[in-house]
């Protein structure tokens, strides 16, 4: 399950644009104006603060050649602002500005715009606008982010589940936690190795620089990754001693695990955007909750196959996973409506889809643990009604005994002697071995071990969306970022006439680009059936690439929206003529795939 998970991680996470919580409010000039003079600088607004890095502007001339600008810096009293001087006399024509900046929730975002000065370019020169997201070096740092996931639950969970349930087979926890600490400690090197280049945009080789160790070190994520370091060092001398002293854990256990769930509040989404206190307080209840409750499970599956754990051992876990899941719910509802802020954005963004994938991912988790409670609760029955029978048999022993050893007053003396002694009879048959006893409760504990690795199986999948999610700009700053942007007249309406070759399986796809510039735009495609009506059909999809540039595909991730498709944040960060590859599906095995071409100005 897990390497599937991770496999599946690898895969998802070289695709598809950047994406932080910081996002582009607006940019001055504005994207696609034509100025009658130079501007001095550039400035960029978003919509929360910023960090700069020494590439963050890339300035292109009409030629394509690229300009000496300043060094990048904020605008006066602005950390959501980012600028960059110009050099003194501009030329006629277009100029290309990339850009890249780190949010302040630690994950970089980029994107690019065009200005014109005079005129706008007769033709457009290709251009280098730089490096935006190297796919290895992503793919290894959101391994390595849900590796660290992983191992806080399974260090703090199994932790917990040894304070709370005392096992007796406590060797095989121990190890737990040094798998824990080890894996934590491992992805943290690797995390602060990798976060150099994955801010920069480069291959993993650029972590070699000794630039990229100096940014990274004096940089505020860096700086989060080295107390979380530190802080498991403290860690690994507590365990060494208790461990030493054979003494549970205390109360400097909890406050470690309180910072290590800190570091990670404050260097995801709750460290920017509304109500920062309290969010960070909620994602790192939030995080706790989850490391005991999925962690807990882990080590509770473990002690099940290896050791005979009690019921009331597992009842008191079970008491702990259900205050987890109540701090769970309540964080979850503030943190989801923190980072949606409207209900559009649940299925109009990637942030909303992600979320709701993992709603229906924790309502499994929530049923599978409501089957261990359940079998926990047989068990507990179980283990109550044999040890009351036992009690019974053992006063039923005890009676007999004492019958057997008491004399009868006036009854008949035995003879002594060896004559006394009865012959035994020869055809007495001899008494029955007894078979092994069944262990009571063993279906209860069968059926507790199947349902508890049900779900921790589910914690897996759970943590991966997760990883996911902390890296995907949240739908609040999508809202936000489009209400700041001007809207802009024009649009391009394109007809894509296709045919699948079945009965009625032909019409057109009328696709709209709107404003049909560089930068962010909305689309919406109507498909029109035969008879020149509005047509339903069960799939649409819509990708573009600029072959001059090799870029692409990107895709304009559609959803239906009753009636027809659309999305409202597609992001063509060049001009240019584009290839437009629309591909229709009208039945379950019917579709066909047609390409136009789109300019964007």
């Amino acid at each position: 399950m897990l390497l599937g998970t991770l496999l599946v991680l690898f895969l998802l996470g070289g695709t598809g644009p950047a994406s932080a919580h910081a996002a582009l409010r607006g940019t001055d000039p504005e994207d696609g104006s034509v100025l009658k003079s130079a501007p001095r600088d550039i400035t960029l607004t978003f919509t929360e603060s910023v960090g700069l890095l020494e590439d963050s502007f890339r300035v292109l001339d009409p030629d394509g050649r690229r300009l000496r600008t300043g060094e990048p810096e904020h605008a006066r009293g602005g950390a959501e602002t980012a600028r960059v001087t110009l050099p003194a006399k501009l030329a006629e024509g277009t100029y290309t500005v990339a850009w890249r900046v780190v949010s302040a929730d630690s994950h970089p975002v980029s994107g690019a715009f065009t200005f014109s000065v005079g005129k706008p370019s007769l033709t457009t020169a290709t251009v280098d606008t730089g490096p935006t997201e190297d796919p290895a070096t992503k793919s290894l740092y959101n391994i390595a982010r849900y590796l660290a996931y992983l191992a806080v639950a399974l260090l703090i969970g199994t932790a917990t589940f040894m304070a709370v349930c005392r096992p007796p087979d406590a060797p095989v926890l121990h190890r737990l936690l040094k798998a824990g600490w080890w894996t934590l400690l491992g992805a943290t090197l690797a995390l602060l190795v990798l976060r150099a280049p994955y801010e920069s945009g480069e291959g993993p080789l650029g972590a070699l620089s000794a630039d990229s160790v100096t940014r990274t070190l004096t940089g505020r994520p860096g700086e989060v990754l080295l107390a979380r370091l530190a802080l498991l060092l403290v860690a690994a001398l507590y365990l060494l001693r208790l461990a030493r002293l054979r003494k549970p854990f205390g109360w400097a256990g909890a406050a470690l695990a309180v910072g290590l769930a800190v570091t990670w509040a404050a260097g995801e989404h709750a460290s920017a955007g509304i109500q920062v206190p309290v969010a960070m307080t909620s994602s790192a209840l939030h995080l706790l909750a989850t490391a005991v409750w999925l962690g807990g499970l882990t080590a509770l599956l473990v002690t099940l196959y290896r050791a005979r754990l009690t019921p009331a051992a597992v009842t008191r876990f079970s008491r702990v996973a259900f205050v987890s899941v109540t701090v769970l719910v309540v964080t979850g509802v503030y943190q989801s409506w923190r980072g949606l802020g409207s209900w559009d954005a649940l299925t109009g963004t990637t942030y909303g889809r992600l979320l709701t994938l993992k709603l229906a991912a924790v309502v499994l988790l929530l049923g599978a643990a409501a089957l261990s409670r359940r079998w926990t609760a047989r068990l507990a029955t179980v283990d109550a009604e044999t040890a009351e029978t036992a009690e019974t048999a053992e006063a039923v022993v005890e009676a007999e005994a004492a019958v057997r050893e008491k004399v009868p007053v006036g009854g008949p003396s035995l003879p002594e002697g060896p004559e006394a002694a009865p012959e035994p009879s020869a055809a007495e048959p001899p008494e029955p071995e007894p078979s092994a006893p069944v262990e009571a409760g063993s279906e209860q504990r069968s059926a507790l071990r199947r349902s508890v690795l049900a779900e921790v199986a589910v914690g897996a999948a759970v943590l991966a969306v997760t990883t996911l999610l902390t890296s995907t700009l949240p739908g609040r700053a999508v809202a936000e970022a489009a209400a700041g942007t001007p809207a802009v007249v024009g649009a391009s309406v394109t007809n894509v006439p296709f045919d699948v070759g079945t009965p009625g399986g032909h019409g057109k796809v009328q696709v709209t680009i709107d404003p049909g510039r560089v930068g962010d735009n909305s689309i919406e495609a109507l498909v029109y059936g035969p008879d020149g009506g509005v047509s339903v059909v069960p799939e649409l999809r819509i990708s573009f690439t600029l072959p001059a540039k090799d870029i692409g595909p990107v895709d304009a991730e559609l959803t239906d929206k009753g009636g027809y498709w659309g999305n409202s944040f597609l992001n063509l960060p060049i001009a240019g003529k584009w290839e437009m590859k629309v591909t229709v599906r009208t039945t379950e095995v019917d579709q066909v795939s047609e390409t136009r071409t789109v300019v964007i100005r």
